[in-house]
């Protein structure tokens, strides 16, 4: 029996639970389910017979222990900072380990202790990190298979709402944790390389420099960059590359819109606003404005931000009920973005019979028979509700998989490793198609240009 141990039960393990299901016969599965509140398991995914519920608190040491001993396989979805604990534990008593989170510098310095014990550590085989780089290695290996030579690579992914459950005017809602959102390209400016130049965008201008991206079918989105788009420079063999650039995509008109918090000091995470959990929504945006005895909080805002009064800009901010005396953050000692996201959440959450999207596009450029090519790549897929979403599937099945493989023996790599070897990254994409995970593959004319011609 191949007893695999979950920890965590969030909103992007529906389809991770269900894959283990489904195939619990066919790799003799034996499932255990730890949450520190089980109970918020969808009830779809509830079967007693075929699931273990454990109600488990991660910091109690001797319990999560003895449960990390008694299995063979351990997949963590909980979240990035709480790895470790379970990490280490999985190095002391022999267990393979499977995440969906960024390799932090406290896992890295594991890989040798676990290629000495012959264990694998998998992270990033989600969505974001996860199908990107699989997808990325799968054809750039191809182009360089063929004598190509990378001299360009963007990559771009965005978790939306679906064309038919978009019904604001922002064209978004919340498809994975709202405070990353709130939060996103803080801590440092965006860097990337152009052209052959280095670039940085600082976080007061990141929504202000943009680009589109036209995605067949479904219409043109906007691009603002990455907070690192050289950190898999390495990784995936791009050292030379002349233009690396990651990017988060959303509707046109979401970053010229969002751009007013940032400006305002909304989505600001550093400081606790006093009296918080007394203050209005219409108290919370005054206290970012300038103070007048005789103008309107609407007026104010509108002239220090200089939003004319029929700029559809308004309108959004509007439809958000920001200027509403009779609604409270309610949050004890809120940040700014803690009390903007409890505004948002009331907005932008999914209903019961939304569905979710996501838009991933790759761009790759290469020299072959001394000629420049470029192979565009995209992929859209679409949530079936809000429980079933597209990004709970997109994050959830690669793990599933990636676990599958690894108790069938058919991954070979050790250590701490993401998937960008193609003995992992491989059979995944592969069986990602029948679940309508897939990529359409176009050849275009190169879009760049000769670093020669170019000052930058």
């Amino acid at each position: 029996m191949n007893r695999i141990l979950l920890f965590g039960a969030g909103k992007s393990t529906a389809y991770l639970i269900k894959y283990l299901l489904d195939h619990r016969r066919s790799l003799n599965i034996a499932l255990t389910i730890a949450d520190l509140n089980p109970d918020r398991i969808q009830n779809e995914l509830r079967d007693p017979q075929e699931i273990t519920f454990v109600k488990l608190d991660i910091f109690r040491e001797e319990e999560r222990k003895n449960i990390i001993k008694k299995h063979d396989l351990i997949i963590s979805m909980l979240p990035a900072h709480l790895h470790m604990n379970i990490a280490t534990d999985c190095l002391s008593f022999g267990k393979n380990l499977v995440t969906a989170s960024y390799v932090s510098k406290e896992m890295e310095k594991l890989d040798r202790e676990v290629q000495e014990k012959g264990l694998l550590f998998l992270n990033e085989v989600g969505l974001d990190p996860g199908i990107d780089h699989m997808s990325a290695m799968d054809v750039i290996d191809r182009i360089r298979k063929e004598g190509g030579n990378m001299i360009l690579f963007e990559s771009f992914t965005g978790g939306l709402v679906a064309p038919e459950s978009d019904n604001n005017l922002w064209n978004y809602k919340f498809t994975w944790n709202p405070r990353n959102v709130v939060i996103a390209g803080q801590g440092g400016a965006a860097k990337f390389i152009q052209e052959g130049k280095y670039k940085y965008i600082p976080y007061h201008k990141l929504f202000r420099r943009t680009e589109f991206i036209d995605v067949p079918g479904y219409g043109r989105f906007e691009v603002y960059a990455n907070r690192d788009s050289l950190k898999y420079r390495n990784a995936y063999g791009l050292s030379d590359v002349l233009t690396l650039y990651r990017g988060t995509m959303r509707r046109v008109g979401f970053s010229k819109a969002w751009n007013i918090f940032v400006q305002l000091g909304l989505t600001d995470d550093s400081f606790i606003l006093e009296n918080s959990e007394q203050m209005s929504y219409r108290d919370f945006i005054n206290t970012f404005l300038p103070y007048s005895p005789s103008d309107s909080v609407e007026l104010k805002l509108r002239h220090y931000m200089k939003i004319d009064q029929d700029d559809i800009l308004w309108d959004k901010l509007v439809e958000l009920d920001l200027f509403n005396p009779k609604k409270f953050i309610e949050i004890t000692n809120a940040t700014p973005a803690m009390a903007l996201q409890k505004i948002l959440e009331e907005h932008w959450t999914l209903s019961e019979d939304d569905k979710d999207m996501i838009v991933m596009y790759h761009k790759f450029g290469y020299e072959s028979e001394g000629k420049r090519k470029q192979i565009d790549a995209h992929m859209v897929v679409t949530g079936e509700d809000r429980k079933f979403t597209a990004m709970a599937k997109t994050v959830g099945l690669p793990v599933a998989i990636a676990a599958s493989n690894i108790l069938k023996g058919e991954i070979q790599s050790k250590g701490v490793r993401i998937p960008i070897e193609k003995d992992i990254y491989a059979p995944i994409l592969k069986e990602l198609i029948p679940y309508g995970v897939e990529f359409t593959e176009r050849e275009i004319p190169y879009m760049g240009y000769n670093p020669e011609n170019v000052i930058g």
